[in-house]
């Protein structure tokens, strides 16, 4: 199969040639191997380490039943169900192109898609929806919507810049975040975007001393924006719900401020692309009118590289007489990606198409699909059980260090509690460093059964996969990492069952899944030397 990037030099070559080779080249693509195609059409991150057989996450292009799951903070590998699913859907493509070409069957299905989002999600049908590769290409998407509506002087506030995606830093300024778009373009990395580049204002959400969540957040937010309107700036305000390490800021009643004292003047977006909070929560921040990027690839446990920017009705019908949009977002969207009653975006962006896109997306609604399926009774309760089980394991372990998770919100549905579970590692008293926790994370993914016996030995052949380090900064010493155990949407769907007996047997074995996690990890940190951390590592 093509790269995306000898794909994209094909399109944007010139004259006939290009015409008809660029329409044969998308047909042909779809008869690729479908783990080919579910890695293409995203950034470097997705690349596998071809004797490794993964990606950077972690994660291989097919399912992987026997690995311990527990990743949905950062990717989880693609289930067999999903895999069915792409693999339908790709069918159903084919036949589709034969009679209406690539691009238009791409577009039909795709906009019966965004009808699919926003059943799963309780949506009503004037929020737009606005797909992507990446929650940081949606970030660039809502940056270029905002100066569309506010103006060019636009500067962006991110709250929880410490637990973001790692492009933030960039996308937040309107740069490239990477060498490469999902289109297959070569660009520069931190290099502005044209008609996007402007300032950007950091508000991390930890507190290196007590690692926990900063009280002061709120007023932090608030005063950074008054500070930028006096100055006579628009601000982009991006909050969190949630954050990496499962945590939410500012406060509603912060953001009810900000919107009544610099009404034109402030857009919230929320970066909700762990989708750890409920459809009415998620309708609040949408009544609101603030603009939503939202995944598919975390909570949910679809293929990684699967983003969205929802867009309510306050904000989209203002763009019809806002400011002209940024040129450079065009480099980051395709046709199909603008929703079809945005005819203008439409008629200025490129017909690409992103068949890794599409179908990581197909992937992403079977499991949303599959999980609000599964009553909402239990969804609470397998999350309120499993998350007690973590807590319990991680306090009693001498190994695993907790970090505080977020606040419990009773208003929220299952979300009411806590998913994602951080912890440091410790030996002998001191917590370990950034690059040894790194090499447990990469060791834990590996059966290591050959170098133990016995009981340890079963331990060490368990191939678990955990929410990917979080680098926390301390004031005084080296900075060190955290790890996450993580609920996923997959361990719910999966324990679900229509007898009470059968959903007790899953959800034991679900907690067994974790204290399988729990004994490796102790194993890998008490009884195996930093020196042969890395040796393992570097062998795989």
């Amino acid at each position: 199969m093509n790269s995306a990037a000898t794909r994209s030099e094909i399109r944007n070559s010139s004259g006939p040639e290009r015409r008809v080779q660029g329409a044969v080249t998308g047909l042909r693509d779809l008869f690729a191997l479908l783990g080919d195609l579910l890695i293409d059409g995203g950034d470097t991150r997705l690349a596998l380490d071809r004797p490794w057989g993964r990606n950077g996450y972690g994660c291989p292009p097919s399912p992987a039943p026997d690995m311990q799951c527990f990743a949905s903070s950062t990717a989880s590998p693609i289930s067999e169900r999903a895999y069915a699913r792409v693999e339908l859907a790709r069918e159903q493509l084919m036949h589709g192109a034969i009679s209406l070409g690539l691009e238009q069957a791409l577009d039909r299905r795709t906009e019966e898609m965004r009808c699919e989002l926003r059943q799963h999600l309780g949506l009503p049908g004037d929020v737009d929806i606005v797909f992507s590769p990446s929650g940081t290409d949606s970030q660039l998407h809502a940056l270029a919507l905002t100066r569309s509506l506010l103006g060019d002087d636009v500067t962006s506030v991110v709250i929880g810049s410490d637990q973001t995606g790692s492009g933030t830093a960039a996308s937040a300024r309107g740069r490239h975040f990477s060498t490469r778009t999902a289109g297959g373009l070569a660009v520069t990395k931190d290099v502005p975007i044209e008609g996007l580049d402007g300032d950007a204002q950091q508000l991390p959400l930890l507190d290196s001393t007590t690692m926990q969540a900063r009280g002061d957040i709120d007023e932090a937010a608030l005063a950074a924006v008054e500070a930028l309107v006096r100055d006579g700036r628009n601000v982009l305000l991006q909050v969190m719900d949630s954050s990496k390490l499962g945590w939410r800021a500012p406060d509603r009643s912060c953001l009810d401020e900000v919107s009544q004292r610099w009404p034109g003047r402030v857009q919230i977006v929320v970066d909700a692309c762990q989708m750890r909070l409920s459809p009415a929560r998620l309708a609040e921040h949408l009544d609101r009118g603030h603009l939503v990027l939202i995944s598919g690839s975390k909570f949910f446990g679809g293929p990684a590289f699967s983003g969205a920017l929802l867009v309510p009705r306050a904000v989209s019908s203002g763009l019809r007489n806002g400011h002209p949009i940024a040129p450079g977002i065009f480099d980051y969207a395709n046709r199909s990606d603008w929703p079809a009653g945005w005819s203008d975006l439409r008629a200025r962006s490129a017909p690409r198409a992103n068949i890794g896109q599409w179908l990581r997306w197909e992937a992403a609604l079977e499991e949303i699909a599959a999980y609000h399926q599964v009553p909402a009774t239990f969804r609470r309760m397998a999350i309120r059980q499993l998350g007690e089980a973590i807590e319990s394991l991680l306090m009693l372990s001498p190994v695993l260090h907790p970090i505080a998770t977020g606040a419990v919100f009773a208003d929220d549905d299952e979300f009411g509690f806590a998913t994602v579970f951080p912890f440091a590692l410790r030996r002998n008293g001191e917590l370990l460093g950034i690059g040894e926790t790194q090499a447990v994370y990469r060791a834990l993914q590996l059966d290591l059964s050959g170098r133990f016996h016995g009981r340890m030995a079963d331990v060490a052949a368990r191939r678990c996969l955990l929410g990917q380090p979080v680098r926390i900064e301390r004031p005084s010493g080296a900075p060190i990492a955290a790890l996450r155990l993580c609920i996923g949407a997959r361990q719910i769907t999966e324990a679900w069952a229509d007898d009470v007996t059968s959903r007790r047997i899953n959800l034991d074995a679900d907690i067994d899944r974790i204290v399988d996690v729990v004994a490796k990890t102790e194993l890998l940190v008490s009884d195996v030397s930093s020196q042969d951390l890395r040796d393992i590592c570097n062998a795989n």
